[in-house]
């Protein structure tokens, strides 16, 4: 036994040494472990096949120059993945400057400007970029992210072209460097939410899940990547939700083919929440907001009383994984 890590340093080789073993076990060819960061914690990086896939990185949009060009620069200037297009789904922007700025970027061999010129409908938006897409992987993404680790395309499409793996989901921080995304959990709420919310970034989070790659039953359509087969096959986003819980209602149609859905912490990105569209205040969007819950219930309710990621004696009505204990008096009685 030893206080620290450091006591026995030779337990963070050791255990290194024993999860590659059980990869081999595996007959996992492609998997390479090594530590991460805290001790006896551990990244594997998975072989990208060669040539490297096309990455479709699709990005709704209406107006907000600066914004989107803030997203733009990061993954231009940051990221090392050298094979992807960016898409851009251009939706009823009025404004002169951001007109000028995609003109801009069409000078980029990599960039394309798609235009939808209906109401906005975030579901119906991004399948119409999707059909666009030329890429394996397509990966959406809000306006309002703005890249921090350089290697995140790679981090997420290793795991994106695994066969098991349906769809994966990265780290993302609100601009004070606090957690906004770890995934995401059903039922906390009356659909869904976000656990670890407001944390650190350099919390490692209930159980380090915060500093590890796990299973979970969504994540966040603000950046989420998968491959385009599995978008086609699932049938894409439901446009019947055209603003709230169209991610969680994709990731769960996924689920129902077979695949995993994976997040990962090893893709870091900034995230301006809702900054283009704004939060559901107006009466209009708060009835929206009811209308669209009400027609998730109706789907997947009775399919999902509860996630099968959660465990069931933690709390539904808060973010920070504390036990319920209203559910263990149940469970006593």
């Amino acid at each position: 036994t030893a206080l620290a890590s450091s006591a026995k340093s030779y337990t963070v080789e050791a255990g290194r040494s024993a999860v590659e073993a059980a990869y081999q076990r595996l007959g996992i060819k492609n998997a390479h472990v090594s530590s991460c960061q805290y001790p006896n914690y551990y990244i594997t990086r998975y072989d990208l096949p060669d040539p490297k896939p096309l990455i479709s990185i699709i990005i709704p949009n209406k107006d907000e120059k600066r914004t989107l060009e803030n997203c733009i620069t990061s993954i231009t200037e940051k990221s090392t993945y050298p094979n992807y297009e960016i898409i851009i789904a251009e939706n009823n922007s009025t404004e002169k400057e951001i007109f000028d700025y995609y003109a801009q970027l069409e000078q980029d061999s990599r960039i394309r400007i798609v235009r939808w010129d209906h109401p906005f409908n975030y579901s119906a938006l991004n399948n119409y970029a999707a059909s666009q897409a030329k890429g394996d992987l397509l990966l959406f993404l809000n306006n309002d992210i703005s890249v921090i680790s350089p290697d995140w395309l790679e981090q997420m499409a290793m795991h994106a072209m695994r066969p098991e793996i349906g769809q994966v989901g990265a780290k993302l921080y609100y601009p004070d460097n606090t957690i906004q995304h770890s995934g995401i959990v059903l039922k906390i709420g009356p659909v869904a939410n976000h656990p670890h919310k407001f944390l650190s970034r350099f919390d490692i989070g209930y159980f380090g899940l915060l500093v590890a790659p796990h299973n979970v039953s969504s994540v966040t359509a603000a950046c989420a990547m998968m491959r385009a087969s599995v978008f086609r096959e699932v049938g894409g986003f439901d446009e019947t939700f055209t603003v709230a819980y169209n991610d969680v209602d994709l990731s769960l149609k996924v689920r129902e083919k077979g695949y995993y859905i994976l997040w990962t912490p090893f893709a870091e990105l900034y995230h301006d929440e809702s900054k283009t569209r704004g939060l559901e205040t107006t009466p209009e969007k708060m009835e929206r907001l009811d209308h669209e819950t009400a027609l998730w219930l109706s789907k997947w309710d009775k399919k999902y009383p509860y996630d099968p990621y959660y465990n069931i004696n933690l709390t539904n009505e808060k973010l920070d994984y504390s036990v319920s204990p209203n559910k263990i008096l149940k469970d006593r009685t």
